[in-house]
């Protein structure tokens, strides 16, 4: 698939078939991810991944609630057969940025304009994203409701060094679209409204 068709075709899919998918799809993926940038080279991201059906109703019995009664949006996303867990690890970049060639040996948190572990994280999860387009699936990006982390983290030792910024579903799109996201009531901003060429403008 061309570039530019895998950028505009990627959207949040929130319905599944329970069609397997093809474990080399997941490495592809997989690999894809780890190509992100990353500051320093740190590489502090990790993936929990999550590929049989009780691996994956363990995950939602640890971060979902009524998982008997479902909602919509619950129901459609327990049929997705894979789930991956980017986490980021602060740990690693302050370590990495302590190191003779960087040298903030304080490894004081103030330096960073912004958390870049949590940033290189997601752009390789939307590397994950891109690439189940790319291999005709759906996926979908979405957080855990930050009082159920300790429970995902402990049924499946996710380290104290390293923090989900998220979880993905990846699998074969049903075809009805289930749930509804907000593009469907919100429409895309024109590139006039949200580019600024030479200094910020006013919008309305």
């Amino acid at each position: 698939m061309e570039f530019a068709d895998v950028v505009r075709r990627r959207k949040m899919v929130r319905n599944y078939t329970d069609e397997p998918v093809d474990p080399a799809v997941v490495d592809r993926a997989l690999d894809n991810a780890v190509r992100a940038p990353s500051a320093g080279f740190s590489q502090g991201w990790g993936f929990l991944v999550l590929d049989t059906p009780d691996e994956v109703r363990r995950y939602w019995a640890a971060t979902a609630d009524d998982l008997d009664q479902p909602d919509e949006w619950l129901a459609g996303m327990m049929r997705a057969p894979v789930v991956i867990v980017p986490c980021s690890s602060k740990a690693a970049y302050l370590g990495r940025y302590a190191e003779p060639d960087k040298g903030w040996t304080d490894r004081d948190e103030a330096r960073w304009p912004v958390p870049f572990w949590h940033m290189d994280a997601a752009m390789a999860s939307l590397l994950i994203l891109q690439t189940a387009v790319d291999e005709g699936l759906g996926a979908c990006f979405f957080g855990i409701p930050p009082e159920k982390v300790p429970a995902a983290r402990a049924e499946f030792a996710i380290p104290e060094t390293f923090d989900p910024v998220g979880s993905i579903t990846l699998g074969h799109p049903a075809t009805t679209p289930g749930a509804q996201g907000s593009p469907t009531r919100r429409r895309r901003k024109d590139l006039d409204e949200v580019v600024h060429r030479g200094n910020w403008r006013a919008t309305d």
